[in-house]
Protein backbone atom coordinates (compact mmCIF):
# COMPACT_ATOMS: atom_id res chain seq x y z
CA UNK A 1 0.00 0.00 0.00
CA UNK A 2 3.05 2.87 0.87
CA UNK A 3 4.44 2.23 -1.83
CA UNK A 4 1.90 3.42 -4.29
CA UNK A 5 1.67 6.35 -1.93
CA UNK A 6 2.54 8.36 -4.68
CA UNK A 7 0.16 7.41 -7.11
CA UNK A 8 -2.51 8.11 -4.68
CA UNK A 9 -1.31 11.87 -4.37
CA UNK A 10 -1.37 11.79 -8.66
CA UNK A 11 -4.86 10.72 -8.58
CA UNK A 12 -5.88 13.97 -6.25
CA UNK A 13 -4.18 16.39 -8.29
CA UNK A 14 -6.01 14.82 -11.60
CA UNK A 15 -8.93 14.89 -9.66
CA UNK A 16 -8.58 18.48 -9.10
CA UNK A 17 -8.11 19.19 -12.57
CA UNK A 18 -10.81 17.15 -14.02
CA UNK A 19 -13.16 19.17 -11.76
CA UNK A 20 -11.48 22.62 -12.72
CA UNK A 21 -11.91 21.53 -16.04
CA UNK A 22 -15.62 19.89 -16.10
CA UNK A 23 -16.65 23.51 -14.32
CA UNK A 24 -14.66 24.75 -17.57
CA UNK A 25 -17.08 23.03 -19.73
CA UNK A 26 -19.77 22.89 -17.94
CA UNK A 27 -19.96 18.78 -17.55
CA UNK A 28 -20.92 17.12 -14.30
CA UNK A 29 -17.67 15.89 -12.75
CA UNK A 30 -19.19 12.62 -11.98
CA UNK A 31 -18.53 11.89 -15.98
CA UNK A 32 -15.45 12.74 -16.37
CA UNK A 33 -14.10 10.93 -13.60
CA UNK A 34 -15.48 7.91 -14.28
CA UNK A 35 -14.26 8.11 -18.07
CA UNK A 36 -10.80 8.88 -17.19
CA UNK A 37 -10.50 6.73 -14.21
CA UNK A 38 -11.36 4.26 -17.12
CA UNK A 39 -8.88 5.62 -19.86
CA UNK A 40 -5.96 5.46 -16.86
CA UNK A 41 -6.60 1.49 -15.61
CA UNK A 42 -5.52 0.74 -19.39
CA UNK A 43 -1.59 2.37 -18.71
CA UNK A 44 0.93 -0.06 -18.27
CA UNK A 45 2.18 -0.09 -15.30
CA UNK A 46 -0.48 1.25 -13.03
CA UNK A 47 -1.41 -0.34 -9.82
CA UNK A 48 -4.40 -2.94 -9.78
CA UNK A 49 -7.03 -1.04 -7.58
CA UNK A 50 -8.83 -3.17 -5.31
CA UNK A 51 -11.96 -1.66 -4.29
CA UNK A 52 -13.17 -3.40 -0.92
CA UNK A 53 -16.37 -2.84 -0.28
CA UNK A 54 -16.45 -1.60 3.69
CA UNK A 55 -14.17 1.00 2.56
CA UNK A 56 -16.79 2.89 1.09
CA UNK A 57 -19.75 1.67 3.20
CA UNK A 58 -17.78 2.56 6.11
CA UNK A 59 -15.48 5.20 5.10
CA UNK A 60 -17.35 6.99 2.39
CA UNK A 61 -20.86 6.79 2.86
CA UNK A 62 -21.28 7.65 6.14
CA UNK A 63 -19.76 11.15 5.96
CA UNK A 64 -21.22 11.85 2.03
CA UNK A 65 -25.10 10.81 3.44
CA UNK A 66 -24.95 13.12 6.78
CA UNK A 67 -23.86 15.98 4.51
CA UNK A 68 -26.47 15.48 2.34
CA UNK A 69 -28.74 15.47 5.33
CA UNK A 70 -27.48 18.63 7.01
CA UNK A 71 -27.94 19.93 3.67
CA UNK A 72 -31.71 18.76 3.21
CA UNK A 73 -34.26 21.36 4.39
CA UNK A 74 -36.48 19.35 7.18
CA UNK A 75 -39.63 21.66 5.55
CA UNK A 76 -39.11 20.45 2.29
CA UNK A 77 -38.65 17.09 3.10
CA UNK A 78 -42.21 17.12 4.85
CA UNK A 79 -43.82 19.12 2.39
CA UNK A 80 -42.86 17.09 -0.50
CA UNK A 81 -43.13 13.81 1.48
CA UNK A 82 -45.50 11.83 -0.94
CA UNK A 83 -43.32 11.83 -4.15
CA UNK A 84 -40.23 11.82 -2.06
CA UNK A 85 -41.46 8.96 -0.07
CA UNK A 86 -42.84 7.10 -3.40
CA UNK A 87 -40.07 7.27 -5.21
CA UNK A 88 -37.61 6.25 -2.51
CA UNK A 89 -39.49 3.46 -1.40
CA UNK A 90 -41.90 2.50 -4.00
CA UNK A 91 -40.61 3.09 -6.49
CA UNK A 92 -37.11 1.19 -5.49
CA UNK A 93 -38.90 -2.00 -5.00
CA UNK A 94 -40.85 -1.85 -8.28
CA UNK A 95 -37.43 -0.97 -10.23
CA UNK A 96 -36.02 -4.10 -8.34
CA UNK A 97 -38.72 -6.01 -9.62
CA UNK A 98 -38.68 -5.23 -13.10
CA UNK A 99 -34.99 -6.23 -13.06
CA UNK A 100 -35.42 -9.59 -11.40
CA UNK A 101 -37.94 -10.49 -14.15
CA UNK A 102 -36.33 -9.32 -16.95
CA UNK A 103 -32.71 -10.55 -15.75
CA UNK A 104 -34.43 -13.92 -15.47
CA UNK A 105 -36.06 -14.10 -18.10
CA UNK A 106 -33.05 -12.60 -20.59
CA UNK A 107 -29.77 -13.95 -18.57
CA UNK A 108 -28.63 -17.38 -18.57
CA UNK A 109 -28.64 -18.70 -14.94
CA UNK A 110 -29.90 -15.76 -12.71
CA UNK A 111 -32.66 -17.05 -10.94
CA UNK A 112 -35.23 -14.57 -9.49
CA UNK A 113 -33.19 -14.25 -6.09
CA UNK A 114 -30.40 -13.08 -7.88
CA UNK A 115 -32.69 -10.79 -9.99
CA UNK A 116 -33.50 -8.83 -7.03
CA UNK A 117 -29.97 -8.85 -6.03
CA UNK A 118 -29.37 -7.04 -8.78
CA UNK A 119 -32.34 -4.94 -9.18
CA UNK A 120 -31.41 -3.78 -5.38
CA UNK A 121 -28.10 -3.20 -6.60
CA UNK A 122 -28.86 -0.80 -9.66
CA UNK A 123 -32.28 0.79 -8.55
CA UNK A 124 -31.09 3.97 -6.36
CA UNK A 125 -30.42 6.77 -8.25
CA UNK A 126 -27.00 8.52 -7.16
CA UNK A 127 -27.37 12.07 -5.15
CA UNK A 128 -23.98 13.11 -6.01
CA UNK A 129 -24.31 13.11 -9.69
CA UNK A 130 -27.39 14.89 -9.63
CA UNK A 131 -26.39 17.56 -7.42
CA UNK A 132 -23.46 17.70 -9.16
CA UNK A 133 -25.01 18.16 -12.48
CA UNK A 134 -27.45 20.52 -11.34
CA UNK A 135 -25.12 23.53 -10.18
CA UNK A 136 -24.97 24.23 -14.06
CA UNK A 137 -28.77 25.01 -14.20
CA UNK A 138 -31.25 27.00 -12.31
CA UNK A 139 -34.09 24.44 -11.10
CA UNK A 140 -37.40 25.32 -9.32
CA UNK A 141 -36.87 24.54 -5.58
CA UNK A 142 -39.53 21.70 -5.24
CA UNK A 143 -37.54 19.57 -8.29
CA UNK A 144 -34.32 20.36 -6.20
CA UNK A 145 -36.03 18.94 -3.21
CA UNK A 146 -37.86 16.16 -4.24
CA UNK A 147 -34.44 15.02 -6.12
CA UNK A 148 -32.56 15.55 -2.56
CA UNK A 149 -35.18 14.05 -0.45
CA UNK A 150 -35.56 11.04 -2.85
CA UNK A 151 -31.80 10.30 -2.64
CA UNK A 152 -31.49 10.66 1.20
CA UNK A 153 -34.01 7.85 1.62
CA UNK A 154 -33.58 5.19 -1.76
CA UNK A 155 -30.24 4.02 -0.84
CA UNK A 156 -32.05 2.47 2.52
CA UNK A 157 -34.52 1.22 0.62
CA UNK A 158 -32.65 -0.16 -1.89
CA UNK A 159 -29.61 -1.74 0.80
CA UNK A 160 -32.64 -3.56 2.51
CA UNK A 161 -33.75 -5.05 -0.66
CA UNK A 162 -30.31 -6.11 -1.42
CA UNK A 163 -29.82 -7.73 2.20
CA UNK A 164 -33.29 -9.60 2.03
CA UNK A 165 -32.08 -11.09 -1.34
CA UNK A 166 -28.55 -11.71 -0.17
CA UNK A 167 -30.41 -13.86 2.36
CA UNK A 168 -32.76 -15.60 -0.09
CA UNK A 169 -29.79 -16.77 -1.98
CA UNK A 170 -27.62 -18.20 0.81
CA UNK A 171 -30.49 -20.11 2.40
CA UNK A 172 -32.59 -21.00 -0.82
CA UNK A 173 -35.74 -19.74 0.72
CA UNK A 174 -37.68 -16.57 1.77
CA UNK A 175 -40.17 -16.17 4.63
CA UNK A 176 -42.21 -13.71 4.26
CA UNK A 177 -43.68 -12.85 7.75
CA UNK A 178 -40.29 -12.52 9.13
CA UNK A 179 -38.88 -10.43 5.69
CA UNK A 180 -41.55 -8.13 7.36
CA UNK A 181 -40.47 -8.37 11.08
CA UNK A 182 -37.33 -7.64 9.61
CA UNK A 183 -37.48 -5.08 7.38
CA UNK A 184 -39.70 -2.96 10.32
CA UNK A 185 -36.64 -3.15 12.43
CA UNK A 186 -34.18 -2.14 9.72
CA UNK A 187 -36.54 1.04 9.02
CA UNK A 188 -37.50 1.95 12.61
CA UNK A 189 -34.39 0.50 14.41
CA UNK A 190 -32.13 2.53 12.30
CA UNK A 191 -34.06 5.71 12.51
CA UNK A 192 -34.43 5.71 16.41
CA UNK A 193 -31.19 4.67 16.79
CA UNK A 194 -29.79 7.21 14.45
CA UNK A 195 -31.96 9.68 16.58
CA UNK A 196 -30.60 8.45 19.94
CA UNK A 197 -27.04 8.83 18.57
CA UNK A 198 -27.38 12.46 17.49
CA UNK A 199 -29.21 13.19 20.51
CA UNK A 200 -26.20 12.06 22.95
CA UNK A 201 -23.89 14.14 20.08
CA UNK A 202 -26.01 17.14 20.73
CA UNK A 203 -25.59 16.99 24.41
CA UNK A 204 -21.77 16.37 24.25
CA UNK A 205 -21.61 19.54 22.20
CA UNK A 206 -23.95 21.57 24.75
CA UNK A 207 -22.59 19.88 27.89
CA UNK A 208 -18.70 19.39 27.67
CA UNK A 209 -16.77 22.43 27.48
CA UNK A 210 -15.71 22.17 23.52
CA UNK A 211 -14.50 24.64 21.01
CA UNK A 212 -14.93 25.02 17.31
CA UNK A 213 -11.63 22.31 16.58
CA UNK A 214 -13.59 19.79 18.76
CA UNK A 215 -17.04 20.46 17.59
CA UNK A 216 -15.99 19.83 14.17
CA UNK A 217 -14.13 16.86 15.01
CA UNK A 218 -16.75 15.75 16.90
CA UNK A 219 -19.06 16.32 13.56
CA UNK A 220 -16.86 14.19 11.86
CA UNK A 221 -17.39 11.16 14.21
CA UNK A 222 -20.61 11.31 14.26
CA UNK A 223 -22.01 9.72 11.10
CA UNK A 224 -19.68 6.76 11.58
CA UNK A 225 -21.17 5.80 15.47
CA UNK A 226 -24.94 6.22 13.74
CA UNK A 227 -23.78 4.20 11.04
CA UNK A 228 -22.04 1.67 12.88
CA UNK A 229 -24.28 1.17 15.74
CA UNK A 230 -27.43 0.44 13.67
CA UNK A 231 -25.36 -2.22 11.36
CA UNK A 232 -24.01 -3.80 14.69
CA UNK A 233 -28.10 -4.53 15.32
CA UNK A 234 -28.73 -5.47 11.90
CA UNK A 235 -31.21 -2.26 11.07
CA UNK A 236 -30.26 0.23 8.53
CA UNK A 237 -26.96 2.55 9.21
CA UNK A 238 -28.30 4.46 5.99
CA UNK A 239 -31.45 5.56 7.68
CA UNK A 240 -29.61 6.03 10.81
CA UNK A 241 -27.02 8.21 9.34
CA UNK A 242 -29.69 10.07 7.73
CA UNK A 243 -32.37 10.55 10.70
CA UNK A 244 -29.65 11.49 12.96
CA UNK A 245 -28.44 14.18 10.48
CA UNK A 246 -31.57 15.97 10.02
CA UNK A 247 -32.17 16.29 13.71
CA UNK A 248 -28.60 17.83 14.23
CA UNK A 249 -29.00 19.90 11.02
CA UNK A 250 -32.05 21.42 12.28
CA UNK A 251 -30.78 21.79 15.73
CA UNK A 252 -27.39 23.21 14.82
CA UNK A 253 -28.23 26.83 15.55
CA UNK A 254 -28.83 25.11 19.11
CA UNK A 255 -25.72 23.47 20.15
CA UNK A 256 -23.52 25.12 17.85
CA UNK A 257 -21.52 27.68 18.23
CA UNK A 258 -21.46 30.79 15.46
CA UNK A 259 -17.79 29.60 15.40
CA UNK A 260 -18.30 25.89 15.02
CA UNK A 261 -20.29 26.74 11.85
CA UNK A 262 -18.88 29.07 10.46
CA UNK A 263 -15.81 26.75 10.29
CA UNK A 264 -17.20 23.41 9.96
CA UNK A 265 -19.30 24.13 6.62
CA UNK A 266 -15.45 25.09 5.03
CA UNK A 267 -14.02 21.94 6.51
CA UNK A 268 -16.96 19.82 5.37
CA UNK A 269 -17.08 21.35 2.15
CA UNK A 270 -13.27 19.99 1.62
CA UNK A 271 -13.48 16.90 2.91
CA UNK A 272 -16.77 15.93 0.70
CA UNK A 273 -15.23 17.55 -2.37
CA UNK A 274 -12.04 14.92 -2.08
CA UNK A 275 -14.65 12.03 -1.34
CA UNK A 276 -17.00 12.10 -4.23
CA UNK A 277 -14.23 12.82 -6.65
CA UNK A 278 -11.53 9.74 -5.19
CA UNK A 279 -15.02 7.46 -5.27
CA UNK A 280 -15.95 8.31 -8.80
CA UNK A 281 -12.41 8.21 -10.05
CA UNK A 282 -12.24 4.39 -8.13
CA UNK A 283 -15.54 3.30 -9.83
CA UNK A 284 -13.20 3.52 -13.56
CA UNK A 285 -10.24 2.09 -12.60
CA UNK A 286 -12.11 -0.45 -10.85
CA UNK A 287 -12.86 -1.90 -14.61
CA UNK A 288 -9.96 -4.17 -15.49
CA UNK A 289 -10.50 -6.34 -12.14
CA UNK A 290 -14.31 -6.44 -13.06
CA UNK A 291 -13.48 -7.37 -16.41
CA UNK A 292 -11.18 -10.03 -15.23
CA UNK A 293 -13.48 -11.86 -13.31
CA UNK A 294 -15.95 -11.52 -16.47
CA UNK A 295 -13.63 -13.88 -18.38
CA UNK A 296 -13.06 -16.24 -15.68
CA UNK A 297 -17.04 -16.87 -15.97
CA UNK A 298 -16.63 -17.72 -19.35
CA UNK A 299 -18.65 -14.72 -20.51
CA UNK A 300 -17.89 -12.95 -24.02
CA UNK A 301 -17.49 -9.32 -23.40
CA UNK A 302 -19.88 -7.84 -26.45
CA UNK A 303 -22.73 -10.33 -24.45
CA UNK A 304 -22.25 -8.67 -21.36
CA UNK A 305 -22.36 -5.67 -22.49
CA UNK A 306 -25.29 -6.01 -23.91
CA UNK A 307 -26.98 -7.21 -20.88
CA UNK A 308 -25.58 -4.32 -19.03
CA UNK A 309 -27.78 -2.07 -21.67
CA UNK A 310 -30.62 -4.24 -21.30
CA UNK A 311 -30.82 -4.00 -17.64
CA UNK A 312 -30.22 0.41 -17.90
CA UNK A 313 -33.34 0.48 -20.56
CA UNK A 314 -34.74 -1.43 -17.34
CA UNK A 315 -34.40 1.39 -15.55
CA UNK A 316 -34.77 4.38 -17.15
CA UNK A 317 -37.75 3.28 -19.15
CA UNK A 318 -39.38 1.89 -15.41
CA UNK A 319 -38.53 5.00 -14.11
CA UNK A 320 -40.50 7.43 -16.81
CA UNK A 321 -43.39 4.84 -16.40
CA UNK A 322 -43.35 5.75 -12.39
CA UNK A 323 -42.83 9.18 -12.82
CA UNK A 324 -45.83 9.99 -14.83
CA UNK A 325 -47.80 7.02 -12.79
CA UNK A 326 -46.68 9.65 -9.84
CA UNK A 327 -48.92 12.76 -11.71
CA UNK A 328 -51.87 10.35 -11.80
CA UNK A 329 -51.96 8.84 -8.45
CA UNK A 330 -51.16 12.46 -7.67
CA UNK A 331 -54.72 13.42 -8.79
CA UNK A 332 -56.48 10.70 -8.01
CA UNK A 333 -55.18 11.33 -4.38
CA UNK A 334 -56.28 15.21 -4.51
CA UNK A 335 -59.76 14.04 -4.59
CA UNK A 336 -59.65 12.51 -1.31
CA UNK A 337 -56.60 13.87 0.24
CA UNK A 338 -55.18 17.41 0.29
CA UNK A 339 -51.85 17.20 -1.77
CA UNK A 340 -49.12 20.03 -2.53
CA UNK A 341 -50.08 20.33 -5.78
CA UNK A 342 -52.68 18.63 -7.52
CA UNK A 343 -51.80 19.18 -11.34
CA UNK A 344 -47.97 18.57 -11.51
CA UNK A 345 -48.26 19.08 -15.14
CA UNK A 346 -45.96 17.10 -17.74
CA UNK A 347 -42.76 19.10 -17.42
CA UNK A 348 -41.76 17.73 -14.05
CA UNK A 349 -42.09 13.71 -14.76
CA UNK A 350 -40.35 14.07 -17.59
CA UNK A 351 -37.18 15.53 -15.68
CA UNK A 352 -37.49 13.65 -12.57
CA UNK A 353 -37.64 10.32 -15.47
CA UNK A 354 -34.58 11.66 -16.68
CA UNK A 355 -32.63 11.98 -13.68
CA UNK A 356 -31.74 8.35 -12.84
CA UNK A 357 -27.97 8.63 -12.65
CA UNK A 358 -26.50 5.87 -10.84
CA UNK A 359 -23.05 5.60 -9.16
CA UNK A 360 -21.59 5.25 -5.47
CA UNK A 361 -24.13 3.35 -3.44
CA UNK A 362 -24.86 0.30 -6.42
CA UNK A 363 -21.02 -0.20 -6.93
CA UNK A 364 -20.73 -0.93 -2.84
CA UNK A 365 -23.45 -3.03 -2.97
CA UNK A 366 -22.17 -4.78 -5.84
CA UNK A 367 -18.42 -5.33 -4.64
CA UNK A 368 -20.18 -6.12 -1.37
CA UNK A 369 -21.21 -9.85 -2.51
CA UNK A 370 -19.18 -12.53 -1.26
CA UNK A 371 -17.03 -14.47 -3.54
CA UNK A 372 -18.30 -17.44 -1.94
CA UNK A 373 -21.41 -18.50 -0.40
CA UNK A 374 -21.50 -22.09 1.77
CA UNK A 375 -18.28 -23.12 0.40
CA UNK A 376 -18.83 -22.69 -3.38
CA UNK A 377 -18.41 -19.38 -5.19
CA UNK A 378 -21.51 -16.79 -5.64
CA UNK A 379 -23.14 -17.59 -8.49
CA UNK A 380 -22.51 -14.83 -11.74
CA UNK A 381 -20.81 -12.66 -8.75
CA UNK A 382 -18.37 -11.07 -11.97
CA UNK A 383 -21.51 -10.59 -14.30
CA UNK A 384 -23.38 -8.89 -11.31
CA UNK A 385 -20.29 -6.16 -11.15
CA UNK A 386 -20.50 -5.93 -14.74
CA UNK A 387 -23.10 -4.95 -15.17
CA UNK A 388 -23.55 -2.77 -12.73
CA UNK A 389 -20.66 -0.95 -14.05
CA UNK A 390 -22.20 -0.95 -17.50
CA UNK A 391 -25.52 0.57 -15.86
CA UNK A 392 -23.25 2.99 -13.79
CA UNK A 393 -21.15 3.98 -16.91
CA UNK A 394 -24.36 4.42 -19.21
CA UNK A 395 -26.33 6.54 -17.34
CA UNK A 396 -23.72 9.20 -16.21
CA UNK A 397 -22.76 9.27 -19.81
CA UNK A 398 -26.14 9.35 -21.26
CA UNK A 399 -28.31 11.13 -18.60
CA UNK A 400 -25.32 12.83 -17.26
CA UNK A 401 -24.35 14.75 -20.48
CA UNK A 402 -28.29 15.31 -21.69
CA UNK A 403 -30.16 16.45 -18.15
CA UNK A 404 -28.86 20.03 -18.30
CA UNK A 405 -29.74 20.48 -21.65
CA UNK A 406 -33.72 18.67 -21.08
CA UNK A 407 -33.65 20.91 -18.70
CA UNK A 408 -33.09 23.85 -20.51
CA UNK A 409 -35.48 22.88 -23.09
CA UNK A 410 -38.54 22.12 -20.68
CA UNK A 411 -38.27 25.57 -19.06
CA UNK A 412 -39.89 24.68 -16.36
CA UNK A 413 -42.31 27.33 -14.52
CA UNK A 414 -41.54 28.63 -11.48
CA UNK A 415 -44.75 26.97 -9.83
CA UNK A 416 -44.95 29.91 -7.38
CA UNK A 417 -44.36 27.62 -4.28
CA UNK A 418 -42.06 30.60 -2.86
CA UNK A 419 -42.30 34.29 -3.26
CA UNK A 420 -39.26 35.93 -5.01
CA UNK A 421 -35.52 35.49 -3.76
CA UNK A 422 -35.25 39.68 -3.67
CA UNK A 423 -38.77 40.27 -2.07
CA UNK A 424 -38.46 37.51 0.58
CA UNK A 425 -34.35 38.71 1.68
CA UNK A 426 -36.15 42.34 1.48
CA UNK A 427 -39.18 41.44 3.70
CA UNK A 428 -36.90 39.05 5.93
CA UNK A 429 -34.10 41.74 6.93
CA UNK A 430 -37.04 44.26 7.42
CA UNK A 431 -38.91 41.80 10.03
CA UNK A 432 -35.56 41.44 11.96
CA UNK A 433 -34.84 44.77 11.90
CA UNK A 434 -38.02 45.20 13.40
CA UNK A 435 -38.06 42.19 15.81
CA UNK A 436 -34.76 43.77 17.00
CA UNK A 437 -36.02 47.21 17.66
CA UNK A 438 -38.95 45.93 19.72
CA UNK A 439 -36.92 43.70 21.46
CA UNK A 440 -34.05 46.02 22.20
CA UNK A 441 -36.44 48.65 23.39
CA UNK A 442 -38.17 46.26 25.65
CA UNK A 443 -35.35 45.30 27.36
CA UNK A 444 -32.72 47.76 27.21
CA UNK A 445 -33.78 51.11 26.71
CA UNK A 446 -32.16 52.60 29.45
CA UNK A 447 -28.38 51.78 27.71
CA UNK A 448 -29.69 54.55 25.07
CA UNK A 449 -28.76 57.31 27.20
CA UNK A 450 -25.66 56.59 28.48
CA UNK A 451 -24.25 53.99 25.53
CA UNK A 452 -23.47 55.81 22.21
CA UNK A 453 -22.65 52.57 20.55
CA UNK A 454 -25.62 50.89 20.93
CA UNK A 455 -27.18 54.17 19.88
CA UNK A 456 -25.59 53.51 16.87
CA UNK A 457 -26.42 50.41 16.09
CA UNK A 458 -30.60 51.24 16.71
CA UNK A 459 -29.77 54.00 14.34
CA UNK A 460 -28.42 51.54 11.69
CA UNK A 461 -31.50 48.84 12.19
CA UNK A 462 -34.09 52.04 11.27
CA UNK A 463 -31.90 52.65 8.60
CA UNK A 464 -30.86 56.46 10.07
CA UNK A 465 -27.14 55.81 9.77
CA UNK A 466 -25.05 53.64 8.13
CA UNK A 467 -21.55 53.80 10.36
CA UNK A 468 -19.80 50.91 12.08
CA UNK A 469 -18.45 52.17 15.25
CA UNK A 470 -14.70 50.26 15.99
CA UNK A 471 -14.74 49.70 19.49
CA UNK A 472 -16.83 47.77 21.73
CA UNK A 473 -17.40 47.20 25.37
CA UNK A 474 -18.18 44.06 26.62
CA UNK A 475 -21.71 45.09 28.02
CA UNK A 476 -22.13 46.37 24.50
CA UNK A 477 -21.03 43.04 22.99
CA UNK A 478 -22.93 41.64 25.35
CA UNK A 479 -26.20 43.19 24.81
CA UNK A 480 -25.68 43.24 20.64
CA UNK A 481 -25.02 39.46 21.26
CA UNK A 482 -28.62 38.88 22.89
CA UNK A 483 -30.34 41.00 20.04
CA UNK A 484 -28.56 38.80 17.07
CA UNK A 485 -29.97 35.93 19.04
CA UNK A 486 -33.54 37.30 18.95
CA UNK A 487 -32.69 37.53 14.90
CA UNK A 488 -31.85 33.88 14.59
CA UNK A 489 -34.95 32.84 16.74
CA UNK A 490 -36.75 35.27 14.45
CA UNK A 491 -35.70 33.52 11.62
CA UNK A 492 -36.69 30.14 12.17
CA UNK A 493 -39.74 30.50 14.24
CA UNK A 494 -40.60 32.83 10.58
CA UNK A 495 -38.97 29.33 8.33
CA UNK A 496 -41.11 27.35 10.51
CA UNK A 497 -44.58 28.81 10.30
CA UNK A 498 -44.59 30.49 6.61
CA UNK A 499 -44.97 27.54 3.79
CA UNK A 500 -44.30 30.83 1.36
CA UNK A 501 -40.41 31.24 2.41
CA UNK A 502 -37.83 29.13 1.15
CA UNK A 503 -35.57 27.95 3.34
CA UNK A 504 -32.32 28.39 1.44
CA UNK A 505 -32.44 32.17 2.04
CA UNK A 506 -33.42 31.73 5.48
CA UNK A 507 -29.74 29.50 5.49
CA UNK A 508 -28.22 32.90 3.86
CA UNK A 509 -29.56 35.21 6.20
CA UNK A 510 -28.78 32.93 9.43
CA UNK A 511 -24.87 32.64 7.52
CA UNK A 512 -25.02 36.83 7.43
CA UNK A 513 -25.58 36.64 11.36
CA UNK A 514 -23.34 34.48 12.69
CA UNK A 515 -20.24 36.50 10.55
CA UNK A 516 -22.11 39.42 11.99
CA UNK A 517 -21.20 37.69 15.36
CA UNK A 518 -17.80 36.51 14.54
CA UNK A 519 -16.75 39.72 13.92
CA UNK A 520 -18.24 41.25 16.90
CA UNK A 521 -16.70 38.74 19.12
CA UNK A 522 -13.16 39.49 17.54
CA UNK A 523 -13.80 43.17 17.59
Amino acid sequence: MIEHFPFFLALIVVILLLIMLADKIKVAYPVLLVITGLIISFFPGIPKIQIKPELIFIIFLPPLLYDAAFAMSWKELWRWRRIVGSFAFVVVFLTAFSVALVANWCIPGISLALGFLLGGIVSPPDAVSASAILKFVKLPRRMSSIMEGESLLNDASSLIIFRFAMLTVATGQFVWHEAALSFGWMVIGGSVIGLAVGWLFMKAHQLLPTDANIDIVLSFVTPYVMYIAAEEVHSSGVLAVVSGGLLLANRRHIFLSSSSRLRGVNVWQSFVFVLNGVVFLLIGLDLPEIHEGLKQEGIALPLAIGYGLVITAVLIIGRIIASFGAVVTTKIMSHFIQVADPNPGWKAPVLLSWSGMRGVVSLAAALSIPVEVNGVPFPHRNLILFITFVVILTTLVLQGLTLPWLIKKLELPDYGDYLPEEETEAMLKRGMAEHSLHYFHQNYRKHLVTNEILRTKVALWEQKSHEEPEELTEETKRIYLDVLEQQRLWLQNKNNTDDKIDEEIVRKLLHGIDLDEEKLRYS
